[in-house]
């Protein structure tokens, strides 16, 4: 039994990972690209992030739940993006520079793509450090929210968009207003409550969407510190997104260690050793 359910969960699991290493394969390349390719690349990353988190929710909840995320997460964010751009609610007044490819009510459509691609993920590191149904939706909406401490910084410094009033903005992170990381943190709560909601409880963990949330994080502080040269942002965001980043690993490694063969634990004693407290021959 156990010898024909490992094939069948590779199986089921090899897609998503696959598409998780293209994924860290294109955004490693993206700082060495030369500048003029460098939007190419940075919707190519989108593209392939996307297709993984899509994998991998259709992996944990079948066909129904990548509809589910792509409606809900790729459609709210394209909803409050063309608002956005309409009203200047709920981020500000912001407007895109036409750089990122074809558009959707204005709406470049890599942009809804890009929600969707880090609502799976802030949806399951919700559902790792919360328990009940208010605490899951606020710890996966701050999730998804602190990722933007990042996101918009590298994309305003590589002209993809820009802000009417960039005032006054976070510490060490001028030129994105306030209103922008409300307005995300109110879509996210809207856009995590809804997937929660909708998206069976199911397991709590998931390997492909730990891997691309713990790779955001880690990447985004060494890229904006050591290539983009935004080292203000690298602070920020290795703060708050940290808050959530930081306890999800622990909680990971701490879960790993707990299922690790009793054999393999430090201490453990291996069959034919003797015990601490036994002498060679076995008298005490």
């Amino acid at each position: 039994m156990a010898l024909a359910a490992a094939p069948r969960a590779l199986r089921t699991t090899l897609p998503a990972w696959v598409l998780v290493a293209g994924a860290v394969t294109v955004q490693v390349l993206y700082p060495l690209t030369p500048e003029p390719l460098r939007t190419p690349v940075t919707v190519l990353s989108v593209a392939v992030f996307f297709l993984a988190s899509v994998a991998d929710v259709v992996r944990v909840h079948g066909t129904r739940g990548g509809l589910l995320l792509l409606g809900i997460a790729g459609g709210g964010g394209l909803v409050a993006e063309s608002v956005g751009l309409a009203t200047g609610w709920p981020f500000g007044g912001y407007a895109y520079t036409g750089t990122l490819g074809a558009e959707v009510a204005g709406v470049p459509l890599v942009v809804p793509m890009a929600w969707a691609m880090m609502a799976w993920p802030a949806l399951v590191v919700g559902r790792t450090l919360a328990r009940r149904g208010p605490g899951v939706v606020a710890v996966g909406a701050f999730a998804l929210a602190a990722w933007d401490v990042f996101l918009d910084p590298q994309m305003v410094d590589a002209g993809h968009w820009v802000w009417m009033r960039p005032d006054p903005g976070l510490p060490l992170v001028p030129g994105i207003p306030l209103t922008n990381y409300a307005g995300w943190l109110l879509v996210s709560l809207l856009i995590v409550g809804m997937l929660h909601r909708s998206l069976p409880e199911g397991p709590r963990r998931s390997g492909p969407a730990a891997a691309l949330y713990l790779w955001v994080y880690a990447s985004s502080v060494l890229a904006h510190l050591v290539f983009f040269g935004l080292p203000g942002s690298a602070v920020a965001g290795g703060v708050l997104m940290g808050l959530v980043a930081v306890p999800y690993a622990l909680v990971l490694h701490r879960d790993r260690a707990a299922h690790r063969p009793a054999a393999h634990r430090p201490g453990a004693r291996h069959p034919g050793r003797p015990g601490p407290h036994v002498r060679p021959g076995g008298t005490p």
